[in-house]
């Protein structure tokens, strides 16, 4: 009897540990290079197809570090003035293998404010799946936890814990213009449950306000010769009663070639020790070309995990690309979709 409650006891704290974690979603440092997981909004914002790649490993110095990967593709299809893309998420924390992986639907549609601004409000409809890898996980009379040891046997304890699965729903708008926007989204809107002991345990909403600008250093148009200009964005997310975070930072860019300084934190907040709420500077390199952008990013860790964790390492790719050819009537008709981007693309504006 004593033996089972202490089993039970060690799959309980597994289980509260990683499920902590999992009520709060991963992130991205560079997450204007996530759109599409940053805010449905952004679906379909730019004149051609696109496909987004992003790698990130936050706490490299510590056990099974966590690791996010996140792919999305979308388009916008002229006749019908609404982007359509899909997102596939998954994230890896732990050494018990805790995994949670994410594939989902987002559309939306574009409304003409005026010539130069767009209103872009969009819907997301995604399918979750998440739970611990049970063959790395064993409990013995005294608690012991063994991890990807072959062929060990499972704790029959352990081998009651399933794995979840969930219907996700989440919305956002984006207002922009070629210099500026703003948007807010709002995931985890039907707040599914995301327990592996079939219990209630509610994802908590998130909500991330964010806006950016771009501005132009030349004091006018470029016909040669490197163009420069600067990015400064934010982005503050929400989510349930215990999380709030605040990233700030700019981006400094001669085309192809951009660098950033970017801040993490609660400079506002104070910890239980009365030091600032902070977590990490951040440094961004870019290349961005015609089609395609590629960015590093590397977070400097300045909480109190400063000497054990390693920081976080990122790295994204964002492709665009056309089906057919450009139609100059077409592009003339539908130039009031300008694409809030990091980078300059002048031919779509000519």
């Amino acid at each position: 009897m004593k033996n089972t409650m202490k089993r039970w006891m060690g799959v309980a704290m597994i289980v509260m540990a990683y499920g902590a974690a999992v009520a709060q979603d991963p992130q991205f440092s560079q997450y204007y290079q996530a759109p599409l997981y940053l805010n449905p909004g952004f679906t379909g914002v730019t004149p051609q197809q696109r496909v987004a790649m992003n790698y990130r490993i936050q706490w490299p110095s510590l056990p099974k570090a966590f690791t996010t990967y996140a792919a999305s593709y979308d388009i916008f299809v002229e006749e019908l003035r609404s982007g359509f893309g899909l997102l596939l998420t998954t994230d890896q924390m732990g050494s018990a293998g805790w995994r949670t992986t994410t594939a989902g639907l987002l559309y939306s549609y574009k409304v003409k404010i005026t010539d130069k601004v767009v209103f872009s409000p969009g819907l997301y409809f995604g399918y979750g799946t998440n739970g611990i890898d049970r063959s790395k996980v064993r409990l013995g009379k005294d608690l012991d936890v063994e991890y990807d040891v072959p062929g060990s046997s499972l704790d029959p304890d352990v081998a009651r814990i399933g794995n979840s699965s969930y219907f996700d729903f989440g919305s956002g708008f984006l207002i922009y213009s070629r210099q500026l926007w703003f948007g807010a989204s709002f995931t985890h809107m039907n707040r599914p449950s995301i327990s592996v002991l079939n219990e209630s345990s509610r994802l908590p909403m998130k909500t991330a306000i964010h806006a950016g600008a771009r501005i132009d250093l030349s004091g006018g148009p470029h016909n040669g010769g490197r163009v420069s200009y600067l990015t400064p964005s934010f982005i503050y997310r929400m989510q349930g009663k215990s999380f709030s975070q605040l990233d700030l930072g700019v981006n400094y860019h001669i085309d192809p070639v951009s660098v950033g300084l970017w801040y993490r934190g609660k400079p506002f907040e104070k910890t239980v020790v009365n030091s600032i709420a902070q977590d990490a500077l951040i440094l961004t390199l870019g290349l961005y070309f015609k089609q395609l952008s590629i960015g590093y990013s590397y977070d400097f860790t300045i909480s109190e995990m400063e000497t054990a964790s390693g920081g976080a390492h990122e790295i994204s790719l964002v492709w665009e690309f056309s089906s057919k050819p450009s139609n100059r009537s077409s592009k003339k008709k539908y130039k009031l979709i300008p694409c809030p981007t990091f980078n300059s693309k002048e031919g779509f504006w000519n």
